[in-house]
């Protein structure tokens, strides 16, 4: 976090694309050219500089080889990707940027990347109530910021498919307000062209009782994620990522197809709304 000239406080890419401006300006480079000597257009960096749009990992070490700041801008990517995030889940972070399709299990909360606010908030009061309000909100920031690649145009905005079990639709978090809110984000986000979503229903037996996430890339070893009580780190080791398929594709022919799984969805919001 830091502060602009009028207090407010800025997000750590709000501060990442403040002084990518500022360093432009100063150097007398404009948008174009900036964009033309690291390979994004204007518009990319201009989004960039109004932190409308995440910077890629290219971006900031171009930048950096442009106005002549060493690894400057890459660090400070680094920990604005970062941000509120544990250590651990950075590795995944920058994998999950760069994806070409994920493949997520959960099991009793939807996914960071489905979530909303609220119920984001709701868990972090449930799980690490010690936390102070600014602490938490920093944290809601960060996981909500995880939502820019799934509008994502350059590049593409990865595939994304998520089996949700049952019981993330009854696990009360937050209240009814905030799992009504919830359930229609999942709704909304259902529409989109880039997601798929299937729910595993309570009378199915799972094939395991972990949620795990698998991402593939263009010209990269499949990755899997899975956390454990200590955090987790990403795993390439060809015999656990194709297990870790195996295990997915019997998930999804367990689960519900989309039209059962949305209507599933909207009577459980229905109840949540009454």
């Amino acid at each position: 976090m830091d502060l602009d000239g009028s207090g407010e406080i800025l997000s750590p890419f709000e501060v990442f694309g403040r002084d990518v401006r500022e360093l432009r300006t100063a150097r007398k480079i404009t948008t174009t050219g900036l964009g033309k000597a690291v390979g994004y257009s204007a518009a990319y960096v201009s989004k960039v500089e109004r932190a409308l749009l995440h910077p890629s990992e290219k971006f900031a070490v171009g930048c950096d080889g442009v106005f002549g700041t060493g690894t400057m801008l890459a660090r400070q990517y680094i920990r604005a990707l970062e941000g509120d995030h544990p250590s651990w889940f950075v590795p995944y972070l920058q994998y999950e940027r760069q994806a070409r399709q994920i493949f997520a299990y959960s099991t009793l909360c939807p996914n960071g990347l489905l979530q909303t606010p609220e119920y984001a908030r709701a868990l972090y009061g449930m799980s690490v109530p010690r936390l102070s309000e600014e602490q938490v909100e920093a944290k809601i920031i960060a996981r909500m910021a995880r939502r820019e690649i799934m509008d994502r145009t350059d590049p593409p905005a990865p595939e994304i498919w998520v089996v949700l079990h049952e019981a993330c639709l009854r696990v009360a978090v937050g209240g009814r307000l905030v799992m009504a809110s919830q359930l229609q984000r999942l709704l909304d986000d259902a529409k989109r062209r880039n997601v798929s979503l299937q729910l595993l229903p309570n009378t199915a037996v799972p094939v395991t009782s972990r949620p795990f996430t698998v991402l593939t890339f263009e010209r990269a070893p499949m990755v899997l994620h899975a956390e454990g009580p200590q955090g987790g780190r990403p795993q390439d080791a060809p015999k656990i990522t194709a297990a870790a398929m195996a295990t997915y594709d019997r998930l999804r022919a367990e689960a519900l197809g989309r039209d059962d799984t949305l209507s599933t969805i909207r009577k459980a919001l229905e109840e949540y709304t009454r």
